[in-house]
Formats: structure tokens, sequence, C-alpha cells
């Protein structure tokens, strides 16, 4: 694979203006080839993305020059395929973090209107109604009914924020529901703000939109405070990593915990002990011997959770505490090394060919492990790998921790 640049011109402006958005780090990178080495897109035999040639593109001035309408496009979509899993940032010698630089270079792709078409619509919807999905406001808490969850106002520990696709998509709202009979069997005190939020916006800001990212930061920010949220609970682990790492930035600093974490710490307290799974033979807590009574599981690190987070001990302890689970692991890939969903940084809205699909390769992962659930932590998993399930037509069924547990502590 050739890392070779050739120049016909370049533009001093536009590298200035990349690097002043946040691609600093173009000047760290010495072209080791670490960061190509271990993006997703490796695994994909019909995709060459030398990740390592955009730092030495900016560098040079030669980004976002061409006058080629062909070019430009190759260009973009080169630019889009990043899907900010970090596994290049973990890799790097220099710690230079490519996402950011992309992000950089996204931003100045957003102010032209020069990116994909696909992803003009979330950024559209999100502004106008407060969620990617374009669903009215009002019925952000829907999900909830018939739960018996209050709005959150002063007394309550946790505000529990779901995030946008458990809020409205009817498949993924099961997890928001499980989430919520978990904190309640545990007797958490917790509450939810309903249409007064709006999505968090990390996907958004990673595609450029960094404008957008404003607006929803001081709306959510705004509306936490009015409540007098001090402790959150998230089910994505994208509202996770932003509400704890970018909106203090802007003023908003609260506690953060990703639901994986708390049900741990309650597991550890006492006050939820799993039992066997519906359906199996149920077992004692201590015995997993019987086979009839053993579901294979198999977790999947999230980029956002796992890299980014260092979160990899709590969801797999959850697991292991419920009897009816045999955990596995997915050899050479899993943890730091696990591979992206393709979700991440706008991946979600992009409509990839089918043999370019990296959530594919990672269900086959799972697939040759022998088990029979995929279990994940995060929203955009489940849905890339759900549709994969579907396309592909293998044989394992994704569900998320928080289904898992919930259906373990019925009894």
């Amino acid at each position: 694979m050739s890392n070779v640049i050739t120049l016909n011109k370049e533009n001093k402006e536009i590298r200035e203006k990349i690097i002043e958005a946040g691609g600093s780090d173009v000047y760290k990178c010495y072209q080791c080839g670490k960061c190509t080495g271990v993006c997703p897109w490796y695994q994909i035999e019909t995709v060459e993305l030398p990740v390592c040639r955009i730092a030495q593109t900016v560098r040079l001035g030669a980004m976002l020059i061409s006058e080629d309408k062909e070019e430009t496009a190759k260009e973009t979509e080169e630019v889009y395929r990043c899907v900010g899993c970090d596994a290049c940032v973990n890799e790097c010698p220099h710690g230079v973090s490519i996402p950011d630089i992309i992000r950089a270079i996204r931003s100045i792709l957003v102010n032209f209107g020069s990116y994909p078409s696909t992803l003009k619509s979330p950024i559209s919807k999100i502004h106008n109604v407060g969620n990617p999905l374009g669903e009215p406001k009002e019925k952000r808490v829907d999900w909830a009914e018939g739960l018996d969850i209050p709005i959150f106002e002063a007394g309550i520990e946790f505000l529990y924020f779901p995030g946008c696709l458990p809020a409205y998509d009817p498949r993924l709202r099961k997890v928001a529901q499980a989430t919520a009979q978990i904190l309640k069997k545990a007797g958490v005190s917790f509450g939810i703000l309903g249409e007064k939020e709006w999505c968090c916006c990390e996907a958004m800001r990673r595609a450029g939109a960094e404008y957008l990212f404003q607006e929803a930061v001081k709306t959510n920010i705004d509306a936490f405070k009015s409540a007098g949220v001090k402790k959150i609970v998230t089910t994505s682990p994208h509202c996770y990593t932003t509400f704890k790492n970018d909106y203090p930035e802007f003023g908003g600093d609260f506690e953060i915990i990703h639901t994986t974490q708390i049900f741990y710490e309650l597991i550890k307290q006492k006050k939820l002990v799993p039992q066997g799974l519906s359906g199996l033979e149920n077992p004692s807590y201590n015995d997993k011997t019987s086979h009839s009574s053993i579901k294979r599981v198999v977790y999947h690190d999230p980029c956002t959770l796992g890299r980014q987070s260092g979160i990899y001990d709590e969801p797999r302890e959850v697991l292991k505490s419920i009897p009816s689970i045999e955990l596995v692991e997915i050899e050479n890939f899993s943890r730091e090394y696990s591979l992206c969903c393709g979700g991440g940084s706008g991946g979600l809205w992009l409509d990839w060919p089918k043999e370019e699909r990296i959530a594919d390769v990672r269900v086959q992962q799972a697939v040759d492990t022998g088990a029979e659930i995929l279990a994940v932590a995060c929203p955009y998993c489940l849905q890339m790998f759900e549709d994969s399930v579907k396309t592909v037509n293998i044989s394992i069924e994704v569900k998320d921790i928080s289904e898992l547990l919930a259906d373990s502590i019925k009894r």
C-alpha cells in the first residue's frame, strides 16, 4: 500500500483552518503506519484507507483543494469513512488523534455544505425537534408509559437519560424499559426529563456539525441545571463520553454513570440478585454444571465505552453474575482491540455497500466463538448488529446487557 502523495498544488489557508479547528496533531504524526494496521476498515478487503496519509495530506496543504468533482467526492467519502473508534489513537506512539483531525476537516465540509446527504437529514431533525429521528418532542417520554417513573425534581438522586434511539426506536425502547425496571427493582431514586432533553449530539459533533453540538449542549445543560440534576445515568456510551468529557467545556459539570457501572454496583451491594434467564432451567447461583441451563454469551466492547472510557470490567461482571450465562471472548479482538460496529461518528446514518459493512465482520467473529447471544452495551452497536444478523442471515441473538439482567431478576 503506497502512502506517497503527489502534490500538484497546495493550499496553506485550508491547512491552517483545519489545524485551528482542532487538527494540530498532524504535526506529531511521523507516518509509522500503525494506525492503518488497526483501523477497522483494514478488515474489509475491498477498502483501502491508509489512515496515516490523512495527517500528511493536511500538513502538506493538499486536503480539500481539488476542483474536480469526482476527486472531491472521493476525498469526502474517505474523510467520512472514519467511524471514530479510536483504535488508531490506542496504537499511536505519539498519541496522535486522527479522529480529532478528521472532525476538524469535517467541520469545514459541513460549513460549506459539502458533506454526505444522508447526514443532512439527522442534523436538520436535531436542529428542528431535538432528535435525529425527527420524532415529536412530546413523544420522547412515551417509552416510559406504564412504568410509573417520575419527572426529575429536587430530591431525586439520579436523572436517567436513555438517549434518542432508546427513547424513540421501537426495538431500542426495550433497552430503556429494561433499565428502568432494573433501577426500580433495586430501589434506586431516579427520574426522567422527557421532552425537555435534547440529543447529546456527540455523533453530530464528530460528523463536523459543531454549531449544532453547541446548540444541543446549551439546551441540555440549561434543562439539567434548571431541574437540579447532579448525577446522570446514561444508556448510550456516546451520551456518557460527551457528557463526561465535552460538556464540562461549556459549564456542564455533572457526575456521569453508565448503566453497566450502576448495575455492577447494585449487584455488589446485593440490591440485585440475578437468577437464571427465562426459558431455561433455573440453577442455583453457583451451579453452572447443567448445559441445558446455560447460554453461551459473547460480549462486544463498544468503542466509546471501552477504548474511550476504559470501562471493560463492569459489563463483564454483570454478565458473569447471571447464573445461566457462560461468558466467552472474541480471540484477538476483545477489550481495547475490539472491532468497531461501524456506527460511530455518523456511521449509523451512512449507507455503505453490503460488502463494506464492518458490523458484518464483527458479527461473524461473535458467531465463530460458538455464542448464542451477542451482548452489547450501546444502542448503536445493537442496531448495527441486528441489521447485520438480518441481512447476512446469521443465527445469533443480539441483546443489550440491560435486557439480560432485567430478565434474570423477574422472579
